[in-house]
This record gives C-alpha cells, sequence and structure tokens, in this order.
C-alpha cells in the first residue's frame, strides 16, 4: 500500500491536470538578467516624469505626469505618458488627453486601468490656462472630470482614451475596486492647494461605473484642511477602511453608513504628511484577516498647516509605526518605528511577504512653492535615501532591518512612484517638487527622469520553476497541483514545507500609496519524495471578492525566500458584475513518502516533466506513459 499511494496521487493529480491543462500558465523562467543585490541600479531615464504608475501587463510599466513641459513630445505638445517596456528597456509616449495633475488610479475587474481627475488646463509655471478646452503650448484640457481608460498592450498600439462618462471634479481623489469589479472614488478637491479647504472641498465618493449620484462622508467634511486622498482599503467584511487627518471610520457603502474607530495617533498620515500606509499580507495563518499598517507622516494640528509663519522643510518627520485590524478592533496598536522619521515613504510588497520602505524624505512635507523658505521649490529636505525591509513574521523590535541594503542616489520626495516587477525587483521613478520642468546645475531638487530598479536578497537565485500554476483564479473551487523539481526545492525536499503560493497586485502608485496594493497567500498542502521533488496541493481563493476584488494580479510560488518569476493571472471572472463564489476544494493532508521503489522514485520529476509537455501541447497519454515507464 506504501507504494501504490503515490501512484494513485500522481495519477489523480495528472487526470486534473490534463481536466484542466488548456488554463495552465507557461512555466516562468528566470531573470532575464542580473542585478547587485541590496543595490539601486540606474535603468535609464524616462519619457516623463513618474508621477504615477502601474505595472499593466508582464512586461510593461505605465507612467503618467502632470502637464509640465517634458522635452518628449506627442502631437506638436508636451508629452505626460508614456509606456516603459522591460524587456528591451524601451519607451514610447502616450497621450494621457487631459491633465492628469494629481489623479488617482486603479484597475477595473476586467483588467482595464483606470486614472481618474486632475487639474485645471495648465501653461508655463503651472499657471492656469487661457482656456480649459486645450489648445497654447501645453494643449491640456482641464483634467478635473476627466475618466481615463487603457487597456494594456504589448504590441506597442494601445493608448488612453476618455470615458463618456465623467466624474465630479477631483483633484487628489483616492480610487478602490470593490468586490464586483467596479470602483469607489473618494474625496478630492475642486481647484488645489497645498491643502484643502471649505471653498473647494468635495467630501463625496461615487462610483465607476457610474452607479448615481456622488454621496456625502461626513468624515471627509470634518476632516480639513489634511483630507487629500484619503487612504482607504476595502476589507473582507465588505466594509472600507477610511482614514482621513487624525480620524478613522469604518464606511458600510452599501448603506452609506460611518461607524468611527480610534484616531489614528502620533501623526497625520494622509497627504500631504504623506505617510507609508500598506494592508499586511492576508494569509491562511491569520484566517485573511486584514490589518493595516501607516508608518512615517508627520506630527501637524489642523490649524498649523495654513499658518504663515510655519517654514514646512525644516519640520521634523515621524517614525511611527501603528497598525489597526479594523474588521475586529477600533483600536491601534504601536509597531517597530521606522529607522527614522519619514515622509513620502513607498511601502512595497516583495513576493516573500516583507515590505520594502524606501523613497521619502527625513524633513516637511509633500508639496511645492514659492515662499523664501523654500527648498527651490520643495516643501521637503534631507532626501531619505537608504531602504529598509519589514519583516512580518520577526519578533516585535527586529522586524525593520537595512542588513545588505545600500542606498539609492537619486533624492526620491514629492511626485515620486514605486512598483513590484515580475522578476521580484522594484521599478523606482519620479520625484518633481516643481511646477513646471525644472532642471540645472543650481537646482536642488530638479524634474527627475532617472529610472532605477533595486534588487531585493533573492534577486540573483536561481528561481523555482513551476508547473500547473492556473491562468484564472476563482473565489472557491476545485483545487489543483503545482510541481516541482528538485532544483526548484534547492535540492531539499524538505524545502517543501514552507512553500507557498502567493498573489500579489502591485496597485496603482502615486503620492507615497500604492492604491489597491494586495498580498494574499493561497492555502496549500504538500506531497514531498524521496528523489527531492514535490508537489503543493493548492487552494484557489476563499470564496469572498473582498478579499481580493477581482482583476489582474501576478502569481509567484515561493521556496525557501527565493520566488519564481511572477506571472500574470486574472482573478474572479475576468467580467464585471457579481462574483461566483464555489465551495472550497478539499486538500490531501500533507505529507512526506518516505520510501519509494526504484521504479517510482521519478514518479515526481515525470510529473512536472509530463506538465511540462502538457503546456506544450503534448497527449495526456504520453503524460501516463512517461509516468508509468510504460
Amino acid at each position: 500500500m506504501p507504494l501504490l499511494l503515490p501512484f494513485y496521487f500522481v495519477l489523480s493529480t495528472i487526470a486534473l491536470t490534463l481536466a484542466q491543462s488548456t488554463d495552465t500558465l507557461s512555466i516562468p523562467a528566470q531573470p532575464l538578467h542580473t542585478g547587485a543585490v541590496g543595490t539601486f541600479e540606474i535603468i535609464g531615464a524616462s519619457l516623463v516624469s513618474a508621477q504615477q504608475l502601474f505595472l499593466g501587463n508582464e512586461n510593461n510599466v505605465y507612467i503618467v505626469d502632470k502637464v509640465e513641459n517634458n522635452p518628449a513630445r506627442i502631437k506638436g505638445h508636451p508629452a505626460w505618458a508614456s509606456e516603459y517596456s522591460l524587456d528591451s528597456n524601451s519607451q514610447r509616449t502616450m497621450d494621457a488627453r487631459t491633465n492628469t495633475f494629481c489623479a488617482g488610479g486603479n484597475v477595473l475587474g476586467n483588467g482595464t486601468w483606470v486614472n481618474i481627475g486632475g487639474n485645471q488646463a495648465v501653461t508655463y509655471g503651472g499657471a492656469q490656462a487661457d482656456s480649459q478646452w486645450g489648445g497654447g503650448p501645453y494643449d491640456n484640457p482641464d483634467g478635473r472630470r476627466s475618466i481615463r481608460l487603457l487597456n494594456p498592450c504589448d504590441d506597442g498600439k494601445c493608448d488612453w482614451i476618455l470615458s463618456p462618462a465623467v466624474t465630479d471634479q477631483r483633484w487628489y481623489p483616492t480610487v478602490e475596486t470593490l468586490e464586483d469589479g467596479s470602483l469607489i472614488i473618494l474625496g478630492g478637491c475642486r481647484f488645489g492647494g497645498y491643502v484643502n479647504d471649505a471653498n473647494q472641498d468635495n467630501p463625496t465618493y461615487e462610483f465607476f461605473p457610474p452607479n448615481g449620484a456622488s454621496v456625502l462622508s461626513p468624515i471627509l467634511q470634518r476632516t480639513l484642511p489634511a483630507n487629500l486622498y484619503p487612504l482607504t482599503w476595502l476589507l473582507p467584511s465588505g466594509k472600507l477602511l477610511l482614514q482621513s487627518n487624525w480620524e478613522t471610520v469604518l464606511l458600510d457603502y452599501h448603506t452609506n453608513k460611518e461607524t468611527a474607530l480610534d484616531d489614528i495617533p502620533d501623526a497625520v498620515r494622509t497627504y500631504p504628511a504623506s505617510a507609508g500606509t500598506i494592508m499586511m499580507p492576508l494569509t491562511p495563518a491569520n484566517n485573511w484577516t486584514a490589518t493595516v499598517m501607516f508608518c512615517g507622516g508627520a506630527n501637524v494640528k489642523p490649524s498649523r498647516w495654513t499658518q504663515p509663519s510655519w517654514i514646512i522643510p525644516t519640520n521634523p518627520t515621524s517614525a511611527s509605526c501603528v497598525k489597526i485590524t479594523p474588521d475586529s478592533s477600533k483600536s491601534y496598536v504601536k509597531d517597530d518605528p521606522l529607522p527614522e522619521g519619514r515622509s513620502m515613504g513607498n511601502l512595497i510588497f516583495l513576493p516573500t511577504g516583507k515590505i520594502l520602505c524606501l523613497n521619502g524624505a527625513k524633513l516637511g512635507t509633500a508639496g511645492y512653492g514659492n515662499q523664501s523658505w523654500a527648498i527651490g521649490q520643495s516643501y521637503a529636505d534631507d532626501p531619505a535615501f537608504t531602504p529598509a525591509i519589514y519583516d512580518p513574521s520577526a519578533p516585535a523590535g527586529q522586524r525593520w532591518s537595512r542588513d545588505g541594503l545600500s542606498a539609492s542616489t537619486v533624492p526620491r520626495m514629492y511626485h515620486s512612484a514605486a512598483t513590484l516587477l515580475p522578476d521580484g525587483s522594484v521599478f523606482v521613478s519620479g520625484s518633481n517638487p516643481n511646477s513646471d520642468f525644472n532642471v540645472g546645475p543650481n537646482i536642488k531638487y530638479e524634474t527627475e527622469y532617472r529610472t532605477e530598479r533595486f534588487y531585493p536578497s533573492y534577486y540573483n537565485e536561481r528561481r523555482p520553476e513551476p508547473v500547473g500554476l492556473l491562468k484564472k483564479i476563482s473565489y472557491g473551487g476545485p483545487s489543483f497541483q503545482v510541481s516541482l523539481t528538485s532544483e526548484d526545492l534547492f535540492g531539499k525536499v524538505d524545502n517543501i514545507k514552507d512553500a507557498s503560493v502567493v498573489l500579489v497586485r502591485p496597485g496603482f502608485s502615486t503620492h507615497a500609496m500604492n492604491m489597491g496594493q494586495r498580498y494574499v497567500q493561497l492555502e496549500s498542502t504538500y506531497t514531498g519524495f524521496q528523489n527531492n521533488t514535490g508537489i503543493l496541493n493548492v487552494s484557489q481563493l476563499p470564496p469572498n471578492p473582498a478579499l481580493l476584488a477581482p482583476g489582474p494580479a501576478l502569481i509567484f510560488v515561493v521556496v525557501n525566500g527565493v520566488p519564481s518569476i511572477g506571472m500574470q493571472v486574472m482573478v474572479g471572472s475576468g467580467k464585471l458584475g457579481d462574483q461566483k463564489t464555489l465551495p472550497i476544494g478539499d486538500l490531501p493532508a500533507s505529507s512526506m513518502v518516505q520510501s519509494l521503489s526504484d521504479s517510482s522514485k521519478n514518479a515526481a520529476s515525470s510529473f512536472h516533466q509530463s506538465q511540462q509537455w502538457l503546456n506544450a501541447g503534448a497527449w495526456g497519454v504520453a503524460v501516463i506513459a512517461a509516468v508509468l515507464g510504460w
């Protein structure tokens, strides 16, 4: 019986693989190049300064700037959008149509990216243009009501289009994807400025695709002036965590009811204090419970934001990190502080579940202006060049580390952005605390085009090449199998015990936020074989679309702290609307097969090969024959 069990398992696994073979991904490759781990590498110059960016597919990062006098041109005027192709390190300009200055964005459940809001039409120096309908040197119509749509492509032919539906006037809005794949659009102001005020506040939320009139939000009414880009997450409960200035609420957008939670301690985290923010990994170990972390920002009382005597670039930033688990507690708890105070720091998920903190400044806040005390035009100073990595599994007091990390040489402050790439490196670009294109030897903080990759510690390791990953991940449904060779397990079958399959949505990056960023680990068990190969038995997502809203995500297999190359999958139906939920498929118990006959020692590796052949279009009969040694 001990001999028959592995054969039965392999045969049943092959049967399932045959049934789903057309729905599995190709085998992930190895990285295209190497990089010095723990360092930043300047890989080129972006065509437009990266105020906003996102990973649209496995090969292309899409960059959006504000309207300014970028040297790159399109249709006879400066460009303010571009596509950056990772494999060739090449770029092309794109037409964002209207002024995208301080817009928000996220992705719909069908994979269409949406860029929402912006500013009035401008001319030289960011001054208001004579015409709000285009024309003039920058030819940029008013973007405050714009909804721009992009379906990413690999052929260089896609471009932004304007939705016929428009939003209310919104500069600095937040955008979050909901469990039906639609978007909620929150807050912002109508005209702009360093902070908001009652004469231009837009304390409402609305939906895209449109679903009725804008709805008043009391917290956004109460939290002037630092209520722009309100920090918002869809929670597993289906409610939204909404944090603005010092206040926090749970928003039930179905009933338009806000429930007060405790005030956030230590510092303001919203723009322009601009803390780093992130939802912690959702894992089977924590029962996919959402905890949100806020790190940095500035301790500024509401009245101080508008005091003329306040010299902003000398203001100390906060090192405080706090967490809240809003579906189960109304209170914040303290966590390990940052190594130093930081405003405008980005928190970026690595595939391992660790969190990279980079970018930002040690003094001041986001924003720019022409006051005599500004640093050029910057309201921040003393860039934070050295990153840090947070390990959620480390004991308290040991969660932040800089071991093996080197500093960047590029100041990344106001209008910087970053995103995880499929190869596990991090794409970093932007920084422009200026009203317009501003470069030169006497400019301390120029309009920045230098673009970097950061290489985490695992980057140059041989990557796992898992076989059997699904192209589509559903909410519930049958489990699936992923095979790993001895090489994938680093020659040690025990490494399968801690191997994991994870989904990461890198999000829409702007203003120290990655809207929609999520990390979800799928539940799995394992079967390890004597020849140091193994199989992961993997559940699909729990039957709750609020855990990870439908839409594209990257899937990784992580073995011994080393991720495979991420591949894009579709979470959910690929369509907008209520998502189908299914019972969770059974998983076999984890086991390590201790003794096999010579004829069965290679069953798992043969299974791996058989799945490779399936992906290449070979017949299932040949697979069974290979495994059974016929």
